[in-house]
C-alpha cells in the first residue's frame, strides 16, 4: 500500500509497530509494579526485533534497520538476552513481589 506522503509504504512499519506496542505494554507492565513480567516483555520485544531483522528483507523492516542486518541482529539479540536474563534471574530486593 502505498501512502500518499512521500510515496513510502505504510506496510513497512508494521514490524517497528509491533515491537513497540509490545515495549508499551511492558512499560506498562512496570509502571503497575509487576517490573519482573514487564523487563521480560521488553527483552522479548528485543529478541523479536532481532529475528524479525533478520528474516525479512530490508524493505520491509521499516525503523528496525538501523545499521546492517548483522550488526542489529545481533545487537538485538544480545541486549534481548541479557534483560530476560536479568528478569529471570533477580530474586528479592525491596521490588520483589
Amino acid at each position: 500500500m502505498i501512502d500518499r506522503f512521500g510515496g513510502k509504504r505504510v506496510s513497512a512499519q508494521l514490524c517497528f509497530a509491533l515491537v513497540i506496542l509490545i515495549v508499551l505494554f511492558g512499560g506498562l507492565r512496570v509502571a503497575m509494579s509487576h517490573w519482573r513480567e514487564g523487563a521480560t516483555l521488553l527483552g522479548g520485544a528485543l529478541l523479536l526485533a532481532a529475528v524479525l531483522r533478520g528474516s525479512l528483507p530490508a524493505e520491509r523492516v521499516g525503523l528496525l534497520a538501523i545499521r546492517g542486518r548483522v550488526v542489529d541482529v545481533l545487537l538485538y539479540g544480545a541486549l534481548g538476552l541479557v534483560i530476560v536474563f536479568v528478569a529471570i534471574t533477580i530474586t528479592g530486593g525491596p521490588l520483589s513481589g
